[in-house]
């Protein structure tokens, strides 16, 4: 009876008649209710221990999935009191078939670079840089530049984390130059994710969502390479031009290496061809592209078993001759086990994987709940789609881009191609601005501890700021044709 009307007097309390305005979408009004401010206040606690991870070492994807189911289930109370059994359901079912086909798509490319990584694909390069014997500021452009080319393919985090090795192995003792060039390589890294559907999730996300087509995202290209050049320059000058001693190692790629980057090209190609020529979703082909990686992984696990042991392994087995086998294999495990692909995908970056989709969940349910489109009229009506598009990129400086590209897909603004590719633009290097507003940035901040630090990095903020305006502005000036 009690539990009844304490139930009964939540609901009154969540309804109130300001947030009751009924759109032509079906939709409610929300925005006015007490459960509205409740939901935005649950996803902004959320947000606010994501924003914190550094300091209570908790994962960003807990507060968010909590929050995704929170928010939800504010929705849900809402709707079925109006007696509408399908709205709600229909928009988290939108939601979630959109988060799914990212997921995939991730998943497939994380293997892909995870196995990469472990056939020392990375590994080779970074042994055959730290023993060149380059000058600290060749190894500060080629460290950069590197991070700019190979970022639009494997994701800035990886991407950075290899070049900063290669930077920390050569510059010991060196505090400035390992400062200046992990900055150099969180720019370059974001910069050169901006031009590419595959350097990060935003323009993954807008790539999916239809409004730039694949080879629209090139004309990004020099404007993403202004970003990167102009605070590199600014930066170099305080480089030291002494030549860096080398580190002696050689690392060699294991096999099947090289035949797993020509599949990861055929796996990009697949998923361009299946959404350009064939009109379905480009999930599809990395899907298959994954498919034909296990498989190949099932041809490098029987070489493996069949022509490579371990030194160690080897003299272990030779000094057991006389002990039970049987009792060994249950008591004991190999140091080195035969390649397993599913070992790459159990590597995935789960955590950015479940954090996306709190994320997704939760701006979809503030957008059901009327949020996004009061943010849209706030924002694309009253400043422009010029200064808005500037805004998020500034925004997504200290909160990440993710939400902040997906609160924008979902506003789905009146947009020319020039506006959009300008929004993809800085939502991709805006980041760059704090050491926290990226995952480039916040690695670099845990693989540098005490030398690449958020002071450290906000010294510079004004040499990347140049760089931030000099992009939008070489977009405007190259890209005329698309506004």
């Amino acid at each position: 009876m009690y539990l009844s009307k304490f139930l009964m007097f939540l609901l009154f309390l969540f309804i109130s008649p300001s947030g009751m305005a009924n759109e032509a979408t079906g939709q409610l009004s929300l925005t006015g209710s007490w459960y509205g401010v409740l939901a935005v206040l649950v996803f902004v606690i959320a947000y606010a221990l994501v924003i914190g991870e550094e300091f209570l070492h908790l994962r960003k994807s807990k507060p968010v999935l909590v929050s995704a189911g929170i928010i939800w289930a504010l929705v849900g109370i809402v709707y079925t009191a109006q007696g509408d059994f399908h709205t709600a359901e229909a928009a988290v079912r939108d939601a979630l078939l959109e988060y799914g086909e990212l997921l995939l798509f991730l998943l497939a490319a994380m293997t892909y670079i995870n196995t990469m990584q472990e056939r020392n694909i990375f590994e080779a390069l970074r042994a055959w840089l730290c023993s060149a014997g380059f000058t600290y500021r060749t190894i500060f452009w080629i460290t950069g530049l590197l991070a700019f080319l190979i970022s639009p393919f494997a994701d800035n985090l990886t991407t950075s984390l290899l070049m900063a090795a290669v930077v920390m192995s050569v510059g010991v003792g060196k505090k400035r130059f390992i400062t200046l060039s992990l900055i150099n390589i969180v720019v370059a890294a974001n910069a050169g994710g901006a031009f590419s559907p595959f350097g990060d999730i935003t323009t993954l996300m807008v790539w999916q969502k239809g409004v730039v087509q694949f080879t629209d995202f090139f004309k990004l290209f020099i404007p993403s390479l202004v970003n990167w050049l102009i605070p590199a320059f600014i930066f170099s000058l305080a480089i030291s031009k002494e030549k860096a001693d080398p580190v002696l190692e050689k690392v060699g790629v294991k096999f099947g290496g090289f035949v797993i980057i020509a599949l990861f090209v055929l796996t990009i190609s697949m998923a361009v061809i299946a959404y350009n020529f064939l009109h379905l979703p480009p999930v599809l082909g990395m899907m298959t592209g994954l498919g034909l990686l296990q498989f190949y992984g099932y041809r490098i696990r029987l070489h493996e078993k069949k022509n490579t042991r371990d030194t160690e392994e080897l003299a272990f087995l030779e000094s057991t001759v006389n002990i039970d086998k049987e009792f060994l294999s249950k008591h004991y495990k190999l140091k080195r086990k035969p390649f397993d692909i599913f070992i790459s995908m159990k590597r995935a970056e789960w955590d950015t994987l479940m954090f996306f989709y709190g994320v997704v969940l939760s701006v979809a349910g503030l957008g059901t709940l009327g949020y996004l489109a009061l943010l849209s009229e706030a924002m694309y009506t009253s400043l422009g789609p010029t200064w808005a598009n500037i805004l998020v990129g500034l925004v997504s400086a200290i909160i990440d881009n993710i939400p902040v590209m997906y609160a924008v897909l979902t506003m789905q603004p009146d947009m020319s191609q020039g506006q959009w590719l300008l929004v993809t633009l800085t939502a991709g290097v805006g980041g760059s601005l704090l050491s926290i507003g990226s995952a480039a940035g916040v690695a670099l901040m845990g693989q540098a501890r005490g030398v690449y630090t958020f002071f450290a990095h906000l010294r510079w903020s004004w040499a990347i700021g140049l760089g931030y305006a000099a992009s939008i502005w070489a977009h405007f000036l190259v890209n005329t044709g698309s506004f």
